[in-house]
């Protein structure tokens, strides 16, 4: 006896459909019709309206999942921010690397003050539970004042060469921005790019260091994670 498809609470269709949805979201640059029109292709008959509640609703426990998860990254923190338009108004995208590229954190703020940069170290923080032994930023001041307010012990290295690791791992997001046609708020911007970066470095390891078969093993691991959800129950 073939057994039924595993589901999630309240939501008719199989948890793998849900999964795959979310996975083609947030691993390729694709719109929400794109995704209806492939799952469309297997027979699948959904409309993007559904696959964007998923997006939503999965996206963020997904990558909660993810997050608690992974490793302890390192102990150097690459620190960079970089401008989003919003409805014609300025905001900045804090994000902080390790220096395997590993993401630890996002934060969307209307400045890129003091005040922005201390919160955004305080974030780290209580997120991370853990202090590391260095910090590499650009050269903007603000985050000077904030290390030497929050974490004086670290070293903090200024330079603009030194903080590829971070700059470069703003390049999906760009990808996701243009796609999306830029996002409609700040909420709607700090709700998907948090989940969109866990999910997104979770099947992308970093290749260029491995083996091939290194590289196989890695994701064929990312895969068997992303299978393994608790909510999933057995349809009735």
């Amino acid at each position: 006896m073939t057994p039924e498809p595993a589901t999630y609470p309240g939501y008719c269709f199989p948890a793998e459909v849900i999964r795959h949805a979310v996975w083609l979201h947030h691993l390729f640059s694709l719109s929400l019709r794109d995704i209806e029109l492939i799952l469309a292709k297997r027979g699948i008959a959904v409309t993007h309206e559904s696959i964007r509640r998923w997006v939503l609703k999965f996206g963020a426990d997904f990558a909660g999942k993810l997050r608690k998860r992974r490793p302890r990254p390192g102990d150097t923190w690459h620190l960079d921010e970089v401008f989003l338009r919003i409805n014609g108004e300025l905001h900045y995208l804090w994000r902080a690397v390790d220096e395997h590229g590993v993401e630890l954190d996002i934060l969307v703020q209307p400045r890129r003050n003091a005040s922005a940069a201390k919160r955004f170290l305080r974030r780290l923080l209580v997120g991370l539970k853990y202090k590391p032994k260095r910090l590499v930023t650009d050269g903007l001041r603000s985050y000077g004042v904030a290390h030497r307010e929050l974490m004086p012990e670290v070293r903090h290295r200024v330079s603009r060469h030194l903080n590829n690791r971070a700059e470069n791992s703003h390049r999906p997001m760009r990808r996701r921005e243009r796609q999306m046609q830029r996002f409609k708020s700040p909420d709607q911007a700090q709700r998907f790019l948090s989940a969109h970066a866990m999910i997104f470095g979770h099947f992308r390891p970093r290749r260029h260091l491995m083996t091939a078969a290194q590289y196989r093993r890695a994701r064929a691991k990312a895969f068997r994670i992303w299978r393994e959800e608790p909510r999933v129950q057995t349809a009735a």
